[in-house]
């Protein structure tokens, strides 16, 4: 059974930053594209960012290009660094596999989903 566990959540001040980690229990993880969605109260689930089986390609949300790195290591963890937090990033944080990086950035298309982390930021 393929689990994601995430992790890394936390509180922290604007300005702050805070490491995210999945573990995957991918057999083949080196062959799925993987992805961090968020979702904040009242609102959608909303594409972070993404990066290839590879690691060799990444995507981000505009809001969160510059302040936000996706990475991956052999190990079966995908990481989100992020930087320079604002309030606005306050949500519950969810990494996502997907077989297809040019599809993992939609929601419907994601094969497989993290448990979720919460993320508050205060000002």
């Amino acid at each position: 059974q393929v689990q994601l566990v995430d992790s890394g959540g936390g509180l922290v001040q604007a300005g702050g930053s805070l490491r995210l980690s999945c573990v995957a229990s991918l057999r083949t993880f080196s062959m799925y594209a993987m992805g961090w969605f968020r979702q904040a109260p009242g609102k959608e689930r909303e594409f972070v960012a993404a990066i290839s089986g590879s690691g060799g390609r990444t995507y981000y949300a505009e809001s969160v290009k510059g302040r936000f790195t996706i990475t991956r290591d052999n190990a079966k963890t995908v990481y989100l660094q992020m930087n320079s937090l604002k309030p606005m990033d306050t949500a519950v944080y969810y990494c996502a596999a997907d077989v297809v990086y040019e599809k993992i950035r939609v929601e419907v298309n994601v094969d497989y989903w993290g448990q979720g982390t919460q993320v508050t930021v205060s000002s």
